[in-house]
């Protein structure tokens, strides 16, 4: 069960807490992984419910998350947006969903938080319940080139290991092609530190 630990105290502060990145860059991200995004979606690591303003409305939406008091904050945005979404407590790793299940799953910052050893395992099961012509959104950090905003985020990334279980670094593109999957994309949406990836399957 990876990670579960960091998300049992920290849900009634999280959004607190990630308020300032939420306004200050994120926002406008989930507007671009949710752009064109339609039929059967999975949002893998639905947290605190931040994705739902911007599903789509006409979609048929299944959030999972590991820890259930970030899935309790969840039903409560759920409820105070009027989301006609499903939630249920899952591992990432290991769903109960069909094969071939979802149009699109996207993963936002989940990838994050997975340690090395789960993060095949991941986008295998991702792999497994996206449809054969789906595809997979995931949207992670990376450490920047630039060498103070490099500096700047080795001081934080020990508090962000603390508080959220999260690194800058995980490089989830290098599991891809083992996952049987597909790089159809990868691009930067916030400076050099906030990539998309876009998979498809092989």
């Amino acid at each position: 069960m990876p990670h579960k630990q960091p998300y049992t105290a920290i849900p009634r502060f999280y959004d607190l807490l990630d308020l300032p990145f939420e306004y200050g860059r994120y926002r406008p991200i989930r507007r671009v992984m949710f752009k064109d995004v339609d039929g059967v979606i999975l949002d893998a690591g639905v947290g605190t419910g931040r994705n739902m303003a911007f599903y789509p409305p006409d979609a048929e939406i299944t959030g999972i998350d590991l820890s259930p008091a970030m899935l309790a904050r969840a039903r409560q945005r759920k409820a105070t947006l009027s989301i006609d979404t499903d939630l249920f407590e899952m591992d990432v790793t290991d769903t109960d969903f069909a094969d071939g299940q979802f149009d699109f799953i996207i993963a936002t910052f989940l990838f994050c938080v997975l340690e090395d050893e789960y993060q095949l395992p991941a986008l295998k099961e991702l792999r497994r319940v996206c449809k054969a012509d789906g595809e997979i959104r995931i949207l992670e950090y990376a450490y920047s080139k630039n060498s103070w905003r490099r500096f700047v985020m080795h001081l934080w990334a020990p508090w962000v290991r603390l508080m959220y279980g999260a690194t800058f670094e995980r490089r989830t593109e290098q599991y891809v092609d083992a996952a049987g999957l597909i790089l159809a994309e990868e691009r930067f949406l916030y400076k050099d530190i906030i990539k998309l990836l876009i998979l498809r399957r092989q």
